[in-house]
């Protein structure tokens, strides 16, 4: 309340105001970063991010990922690319970037899933290899470190989330993380409408910007996400203890990093387990338990992408096996001790 009367009180609403700077600020301090700049939402900063770099032709990234990853193609006249994931981490194959690279591609644009990092330096290495640019989709990377420090620098950009259902969030929002003064000066042109000044337009620009009751909302989130990180993580070793010998059930592993933020925890359900995935997600929700099925179906499976050659399952097994497997459990730093033994105990039950 106080900070929704002390906006009322300034009269700025949107287009930059006090909570915006202030915001903007202590998320450059809080992630490690030297350039930060919000958006009203993160598909706004992948579209964006691509204008920003000039990326045109074709993009190669991820089929396991929200189909924002894929849209902000789209929607920017590029034709995504899709290679195929890392059995272990579900990020995109290194390995499977350099074959798909064409004449015609400009970029890569892979996905910290889960918050779990990508290969960085593997897909850096290709990338300058062939004059491509790097954008990261990092909606889930929210704090995740690395041995460096914030997986957030590596890239040409990098682009957040701060969706409802992110571990920080501000309602809805996003930010794209700049490597440079310019960079963010150029985003933030192209985020209003590409004004300069009250006359000037130097950019056909869209409207990205953050409205002051998300940025006062973020500043009152980050008060508490170091709080609501460590009950997650809680969470996720409770989680990781109570399923490590149930048969057919394998929990991902994190692929290496410093500082996770324990965004999600997707579980992987094998042949070998008595229930198929889509059976045990019924009597999850048969228990008023509702895990999600995250990432099912791939992108490459709705109708405006199915189409594409690198979409066809040959091309993809193991992002078609992780589909047909995965399932998100309930994750939240609300979720009690109790309600988590319930979840398990519906999970050992079908097991035995």
């Amino acid at each position: 309340m106080p900070y929704l009367e002390a906006i009322w009180a300034n009269k700025i609403l949107t287009n930059g105001g006090p909570f915006h700077q202030q915001l903007e600020k202590a998320l450059c301090e809080y992630l490690g970063v030297q350039h930060l700049a919000l958006f009203s939402n993160g598909t706004l900063g992948l579209v964006t991010a691509l204008q920003a770099l000039r990326i045109t032709g074709e993009v190669i990234t991820t089929p396991y990922s929200f189909v924002a990853t894929a849209h902000s193609l789209l929607w920017n006249g590029i034709k995504p690319v899709f290679a195929d994931v890392h059995p272990d981490t579900l990020n995109l194959d290194p390995a499977r970037i350099e074959a798909a690279i064409t004449p015609h591609t400009t970029a890569i644009m892979p996905v910290h899933c889960y918050g779990h990092p990508c290969d960085v330096q593997a897909i850096q290495k290709i990338a300058d290899n062939y004059n491509l640019k790097v954008i990261y989709d990092a909606a889930h990377a929210f704090g995740v470190q690395d041995a460096g420090g914030s997986v957030l620098r590596h890239g040409d950009l990098s682009v957040l989330s701060f969706h409802a259902t992110k571990v920080f969030n501000t309602f809805e929002g996003g930010a794209i993380i700049c490597p440079d003064a310019k960079t963010k000066q150029r985003i933030d042109h192209l985020k209003n409408f590409g004004f300069v000044d009250e006359t000037t337009v130097v950019a056909p620009g869209i409207n990205g910007k953050m409205s002051e009751i998300n940025a006062a909302f973020g500043m009152l989130q980050l008060q508490y996400v170091g709080d609501a990180l460590a009950k997650r993580q809680a969470i996720d070793t409770a989680y990781r203890a109570a399923l490590h010998n149930v048969p057919g059930i394998r929990c991902v592993q994190d692929a290496g990093q410093q500082v996770s933020n324990y965004s999600y925890f997707p579980i992987m359900v094998e042949p070998d387990y008595p229930l198929s995935r889509d059976a045990l997600y019924q009597k999850l929700k048969d228990n008023h338990i509702f895990a999600r099925r995250y990432f099912y179906p791939l992108i490459t499976d709705f109708p405006m992408y199915r189409g594409m050659p690198s979409a066809s399952r040959e091309n993809l097994p193991e992002a078609t096996a992780a589909a047909q497997k995965v399932l998100c459990l309930p994750i939240y730093p609300a979720l009690t001790l109790e309600q988590q033994d319930q979840i398990v105990a519906v999970i050992r039950e079908a097991a035995v």
